[in-house]
């Protein structure tokens, strides 16, 4: 095997069961640090130096987390320390076979709260939890109770979330009191990530999520989402150039339904124009044909290649089908389509124009709520931030038929 390039931390983490007395191990810090890799690594190293016919549990937030974050980059390094691997895909399974031992690794994905029915009754030699800020705290903690085996460890990774998260008070907070080996991590402490890399993931994030995930610290999210928007140099949108346009729908009866039209001009996307309309304020509730009508008018006989619409406006959706509109399903994860949206917005993949004044208006007024537990926006003043949420997640891979609604056929 080449020899790899390993940093001191990173060597802290391959041979922590070798030379201390810890329990446990906890790695958190900063994305692209390393730290999964050196943790993954070490874990079967010291599975099979220490076990023979034993079971052991490689959990993340899904079984398919496992295998992509967690086994696609560590597979290479184990089979070359001369490891036989062999995945039972259909159960989920994992058996490792070398230097005359075997053991079995089970898959599990943490995901919610019915999550630790998948574990229960189990019987592990050790147990590996990678994102596990990300798991519920019920299912963390049914895995650790699992770990039975004498000489068995507990090995946990994850990126920093609030500081009144319960996995930063009950295990890092307390490592020593748990025995625990706790190492924080920084970009720095990975030798194999390029600095042209590790800028761009410093140019990627903002505000509470750059403390987070470049610096690794615990912060709360507070202030304003988009904090480094600047409303007063927005372009005019370019009088011409487009060569694709989009249309983005936050839906709203009696709140505020938002559209965004976009067009594209060499990989960037302007939002050239906007519809807002405010039931309340207007004193009328729209019908969804209503919708569909103004959403045409915005559109102004352009060809509009997908229209991306908030996921619960089942009818909605329905009329703009009806009328011919290819339409898709919005995805609506608010935390990972907050942080791509800053990231496009930073980097200059999406750029709002002065034409947009909603859309302005919201992004001077859309704030965390101060909650040190869990991260969550107010819901006010975000119907354009919704709206523009969803074309952002919808960029990569966003033509592809099999995941649209067709135009029907009149």
């Amino acid at each position: 095997m080449k020899r790899l390039e390993l940093s001191p931390k990173q060597r802290t983490v391959l041979d922590w069961w070798r030379t201390g007395s810890a329990d446990a191990i906890v790695c958190d810090g900063a994305v692209r640090s390393g730290k999964t890799f050196a943790l993954g690594v070490s874990f079967f190293l010291w599975a099979m130096t220490r076990f023979h016919g034993q079971r052991f549990g490689l959990c993340a937030p899904t079984i398919n987390g496992v295998r992509r974050n967690l086994l696609a980059q560590i597979r290479p390094a184990i089979a070359g320390l001369g490891f036989r691997w062999e995945e039972k895909v259909s159960r989920n399974e994992l058996i490792l076979r070398g230097g005359g031992r075997e053991n079995v690794f089970y898959l599990y994905g943490g995901r919610d709260e019915r999550s630790p029915a998948l574990i229960q009754g189990a019987t592990l030699a050790g147990v590996l939890l990678d994102e596990a800020a990300l798991m519920p705290r019920s299912f963390v903690e049914q895995a650790c109770a699992r770990c039975s085996v004498a000489g068995g460890k507990l090995w946990f990774s994850c990126n920093p979330a609030g500081p009144e998260h319960w996995f930063y008070r009950e295990w890092i907070c307390k490592a020593q009191e748990k025995n625990a080996l706790y190492l924080r991590f920084t970009m720095q402490d990975n030798p194999g990530l390029p600095p042209k890399v590790r800028q761009r993931y410093e140019r990627m994030f903002q505000g509470a999520f750059y403390r987070r995930y470049v610096l690794g610290e615990w912060t709360a999210a507070e202030g304003l989402v988009y904090d480094f928007f600047d409303a007063q140099h927005m372009p005019c949108a370019p009088a011409s150039g487009y060569g694709r346009w989009r249309i983005s729908c936050d839906y709203g009866t009696r709140n505020p339904a938002s559209f965004g039209l976009w067009g594209e001009i060499c990989g960037i996307w302007y939002r050239v124009e906007e519809y807002y309309y405010d039931a309340r304020a207007q004193g009328r509730q729209k019908t969804d044909g209503e919708y569909v009508e103004d959403l045409g008018r915005l559109a102004r006989g352009r060809e509009i290649e997908l229209v991306i619409v908030d996921p619960s406006a089942a009818s909605f959706i329905e009329a703009l089908r009806r009328a011919g509109w290819r339409v898709r399903k919005a995805d609506n994860r608010v935390l990972e389509g907050i942080r791509k949206t800053a990231g496009a917005l930073r980097s200059g993949r999406i750029v709002i124009c002065r034409e947009c004044e909603a859309a302005a208006r919201e992004f001077a007024q859309y704030c965390w709520e101060d909650d040190g537990t869990r991260d969550r926006v107010k819901k006010e003043h975000d119907h354009a931030m919704d709206d523009i949420r969803y074309f952002v997640m919808a960029l990569d891979g966003g033509g592809s038929a099999a995941r649209c609604v067709e135009r029907s056929a009149f």
